[in-house]
């Protein structure tokens, strides 16, 4: 008999195939999470789009916890309510159709004792999932964009989204968008002589 505790989690192994795609939406901000938001790998631009994640062990970044629990988030997203309920909503539409899964219990219970607005939000039962809308984020090194977002599953990933923003060409969103992708830096081997840094993977593997 399987129980909750020893039931396996989802791999947080992105494909190369995937990992091919995010490169070619550059200078897009991109990334892929698991279906609890894990950060499972991403561009350069959408990796800093989330400004200080990057600062969090590869483990704890988690696009749900960042908004809860990272001191950056509420200068980050504008609308910091609206995108707060978005995450809650979004994890009770999981908890509804498996809710006995590991994974979503163990970022719920830490957000439960962790953070008084997830518990206020959780208790709300609100529920639906997130797939296209707009953004604007405050970012302390490209100035406020608007930024439209698309939210895409990912096929035999178990659960794993792909998520684009975008903005107009020629826009001043645009601009900033390019220019956070543009300046940053390499991560450590992931260059490839190339001049360009490539998408930035989880070291997490297999799980």
């Amino acid at each position: 008999m399987t129980t909750p505790e020893s039931r396996p989690l989802p791999s947080w192994r992105v494909r190369p195939t995937v990992m091919r795609l995010l490169e070619t939406l550059r200078p897009n901000p991109a990334y892929v999470l698991s279906r609890t938001n894990d950060l499972l790998a991403a561009t350069p631009g959408g990796l800093r789009l989330l400004h200080g994640i990057a600062d969090w062990p590869e483990r704890r970044r988690n696009t749900i916890r960042y908004t809860f629990l990272h001191p950056a988030a509420r200068d980050l997203w504008v609308d910091w309510e609206r995108k707060a309920k978005g995450c809650v909503a979004q994890l009770r539409a999981i908890a509804g159709a498996d809710p006995d899964a590991p994974d979503l219990a163990s970022l719920v219970g830490e957000l439960i004792v962790k953070s008084p607005d997830f518990n206020r939000l959780w208790e709300r039962y609100e529920v639906h999932t997130i797939g296209d809308g707009t953004k604007t984020l405050r970012h302390p090194e490209v100035g406020t964009m608007t930024l439209s977002h698309e939210g895409l599953s990912l096929n035999r990933a178990q659960g794993q989204r792909l998520v684009v923003y975008m903005a107009p060409p020629g826009s001043p969103d645009h601009d900033a968008m390019t220019l956070l992708d543009l300046t940053a830096p390499d991560p450590p081997g992931a260059s490839g002589g190339s001049g360009r840094t490539a998408p930035v993977s989880s070291s997490r593997g297999q799980r």
